[in-house]
């Protein structure tokens, strides 16, 4: 387009585009223009936005058009069972290497869709499934719509499993209800601070998503993730834990988006899925003293797993260890602060010792 014909374009007057050209590099738009900008490139054909990429450089953050993204997506799905149900369901499984302060074990489970499913049972009586299921979506929005729908059916799949293990002289077990994932970006074409963008998305999937829609959560319009990637995501309650050169991690009120960039000095994926089931069994376990309360029930739980084990919880996991790296450290502090964990664990040890008393 000549000036004149972008100008007409984008609805301002000659003068700014001459502005914009005569600044060079160094020049920065008002808020309003920059907003205009954002528009029409979200606008732009797959051509120019390639084109226009490839003039500003690998760098740029302009969203890419081409490449594949791959994602290994993880899923947690805890429910509650008792302490006296998971010493009997631990005692045909292995016990798992964690931590020794939260004791478990673990088996494998057949699942429909997963490439791999393991059951977790914590001592304390919550019981854990990690599904673990490639993608390669079309685009976020694919794969955040693929998400909520799946949960759908994995939730109740997950309660029938539980119960056809525990004998079907059991009582009725209670549904799973907390739902966070995981998602290792291991490919993708984005650079820059898109690529950023891409992760924050990644953990905040409902933005994606119209979660109300009826027949179910479907596909907000294709243009949405076009602008947020245009434009740049961002959210208060979204809390970065990557590390410069090593690896870009955040964790959203969904879960957890994380890629490595240097193999060697990343996280790796065990160490984000033992801390992801460490917080998934205490959450769980919070929710069911909290649960007892809203029944009109005294809260109360075998004393090895009464207040003085929640608060001993509570410092293991708000305390940085001396074996530690300063990666660990901020994983746990961003999961803690996203999950509203910590808060738990207080209002869990003040409900039981209450209880006690």
């Amino acid at each position: 387009m000549s000036l004149r014909d972008f100008a007409a374009y984008l609805g301002v007057s000659d003068r700014t585009v001459s502005n914009w050209e005569g600044g060079g590099t160094g020049y920065l738009p008002r808020a309003e223009s920059q907003a205009v900008l954002d528009t029409a490139l979200s606008r732009a054909s797959d051509d120019a936005k390639a084109r226009f990429g490839a003039a500003l450089g690998p760098e740029s953050g302009v969203p890419s058009v081409a490449g594949v993204i791959e994602v290994d997506s993880h899923k947690f799905l805890p429910v509650f069972i008792g302490v006296e149900r998971a010493r009997r369901l631990r005692a045909h499984m292995t016990p798992s290497a964690g931590t020794d302060w939260l004791e478990s074990s673990a088996a494998r489970v057949d699942h429909p869709e997963a490439q791999e499913c393991s059951l977790y049972v914590f001592a304390c009586g919550v019981a854990v499934f990690h599904l673990v299921q490639p993608h390669e979506p079309a685009s976020l929005t694919e794969l955040a719509v693929w998400r909520y729908r799946s949960y759908a059916s994995d939730l109740p799949w997950a309660r029938d499993k539980i119960r056809d293990l525990l004998g079907e002289d059991q009582p009725v077990v209670p549904h799973p209800e907390y739902v966070l994932s995981l998602y290792w970006l291991t490919s993708s074409p984005w650079t820059g601070s898109t690529y950023d963008t891409v992760l924050r998305l990644l953990s905040t999937p409902s933005v994606l998503v119209d979660r109300g829609a009826f027949g179910g959560p479907a596909p907000l319009d294709g243009s949405v993730e076009e602008s947020l990637l245009a434009t740049g995501f961002d959210h208060p309650e979204v809390v970065p834990f990557g590390v410069r050169g090593v690896s870009t991690g955040y964790a959203g009120w969904s879960g957890v988006a994380y890629a490595s960039h240097s193999h060697e000095r990343s996280l790796t994926i065990d160490e984000l899925v033992t801390c992801e089931l460490i917080v998934q069994a205490l959450w769980c376990f919070t929710h069911q003293v909290q649960q007892m309360i809203e029944d009109g029930q005294d809260p109360s739980m075998p004393e090895q797993y009464g207040w003085r084990f929640l608060r001993a919880a509570y410092s293991r996991l708000t305390t940085a260890r001396a074996q530690e790296t300063a990666q660990h450290v901020l994983m746990r502090e961003a999961i803690m602060k996203t999950s509203g964990l910590a808060e738990r664990l207080r209002a869990g040890q003040d409900a039981l010792r209450e209880g006690v008393g």
